[in-house]
């Protein structure tokens, strides 16, 4: 699967940003999808997951309450709906896929390209 993240931008701290992922293929409910990001200086870090069809999520604590990971096996794409945005949540964003059978997955196999996200304070 190849996969293609839109949607970052420039956004003031307590606002909203909604990101994108797209897979390519007819197998994408087959997925298990995932977002991570990462700041300037760190290493990457998971943020969330959601299983095959949706029925199960997955977040870090650093995110709970705050961000939504969703799906749309239909159209091939899984979002991040990122509200009350902090400027410790400015990072590259990175979607991942995997075909690993339990939730969640201990490891991701495909990768998107990243997509910027800047909060301001």
């Amino acid at each position: 699967v190849q996969l293609q993240a839109s949607g970052g931008g420039l956004a003031q701290a307590g606002g909203s940003l909604r990101l994108s992922c797209a897979g390519t293929g007819r197998t994408f409910s087959s997925y298990i999808m995932g977002w991570f990001r990462q700041a300037p200086g760190k290493e990457r870090e998971f943020v969330a997951a959601i299983s095959w069809t949706g029925g199960s999520t997955n977040y870090a604590d650093s995110v709970k309450g705050r961000f939504t990971i969703s799906r749309d096996n239909a159209k091939n794409t899984v979002y991040l709906q990122m509200n009350s945005l902090k400027p410790e949540d400015t990072a590259v964003y990175y979607c991942a896929a995997t075909r690993r059978l339990e939730f969640p997955p201990t490891g991701y196999d495909y990768w998107g390209q990243g997509t910027l996200v800047t909060v301001s304070s």
